[in-house]
């Protein structure tokens, strides 16, 4: 089977390494960036536990690309005060390098964005896994997503702001600025706020601490659940797999390890998309209950009388998952964030 993978993002990347083992597929990648341009855009945090399985199915040891090690995350909630979690797995890593080495060996054509009409005479599947853009698929008519801004910047030696993770949750949870360590004085900092006052929060910030920018990148983030995120296919060759189909937890914003679950489902049904579709929708039933919480906060609709028992169930989620999320979850913190 001949496959074009266009996007090499997380998803991307792991399907090439992945597909590129079969022997039965010929495998080839597309990437719009030049090759000395390419980057990992946003949210180099994620959960050791989950990742380091999923690097051991591409032959790397996740131990390898570890830059920060968490212990404890602030979350600063304003005037309504602040909660310190416990983290149990979360850390930063080096999210381009362990990309490139999952590529390492495959046929990747960078610089080249091809149209749809290139790829289909040539290719007996199309894999859509281009993020937010969602090049090959059909276009959704109602979503929601979040503008977002990274820089990755250095402090003088002892200078840094902070030694652990820090998130600052903007009113009505509409998103959060955050702050990832990466060691030896290097950080990430960023916002996503869809009322769209995250570059200004970062702008002060940035004056408040000065720092040596190295880089900024930015892109919006689907919210938007693999639910309300069909058709996942065109009908035709093109399938989409990760953010272009809708796996970010909506809650965290965080779609690194639900992205990469949802390559391995597709590897696991790709010669039956329905039970492709199926898979995705029941692993990711969750999201679109968190998606309308998130909905209810923005839009200031949020009732602990109505809508109770539904944050209940994203609680019992998370506390049954704390090895996923890599974090300590109670209900008392569940509650402070929902007031804000």
């Amino acid at each position: 089977m001949k496959i074009a993978v266009v996007g090499i993002g997380v998803a991307g990347a792991y399907l090439m390494n992945r597909l590129s083992d079969d022997h039965d597929n010929h495998v080839i990648g597309f990437e719009r960036t030049p090759q000395d341009q390419h980057d990992a855009v946003c949210a180099w945090a994620t959960c050791e536990n989950v990742m380091g399985g999923l690097s051991k199915k591409c032959g790397l040891n996740f131990e390898d690309y570890v830059l920060h090690d968490g212990k404890q995350m602030r979350v600063d909630l304003g005037q309504k005060g602040r909660i310190d979690l416990r983290l149990k797995g979360m850390v930063s890593y080096d999210k381009l390098q362990l990309i490139q080495d999952m590529v390492k060996g495959t046929e990747i054509k960078f610089g080249r964005a091809p149209r749809k009409e290139e790829l289909e005479p040539e290719f007996d599947v199309i894999v859509d896994a281009t993020g937010f853009h969602r090049n090959y698929l059909p276009r959704l008519q109602d979503e929601l997503w979040i503008p977002c801004v990274q820089f990755k910047v250095r402090y003088p030696q002892g200078k840094e702001p902070f030694d652990d993770f820090y998130l600052r949750s903007f009113p009505s949870m509409s998103g959060y600025f955050w702050y990832f360590p990466l060691g030896n004085g290097y950080a990430h900092i960023g916002a996503g706020d869809f009322l769209k006052g995250h570059n200004r929060f970062v702008d002060e910030f940035m004056n408040k601490h000065q720092c040596e920018v190295v880089k900024k990148v930015g892109r919006p983030v689907r919210l938007t659940p693999p639910a309300s995120c069909e058709p996942f296919t065109d009908g035709r060759k093109s399938v989409g797999v990760g953010e272009s189909i809708g796996t970010v937890f909506p809650l965290l914003g965080e779609g690194i390890i639900p992205s990469t679950w949802c390559a391995e489902l597709f590897i696991n049904n790709m010669h039956d998309m329905k039970a492709y579709r199926d898979s995705v929708i029941d692993r990711f039933r969750m999201y679109a209950l968190a998606f309308k919480f998130v909905k209810l906060k923005i839009a200031g609709k949020f009732s602990m009388a109505k809508h109770g028992m539904e944050m209940l169930k994203i609680y019992r989620h998370m506390k049954s998952e704390e090895e996923r999320y890599g974090m300590k979850v109670s209900m008392g913190d569940m509650l402070k964030l929902s007031s804000i």
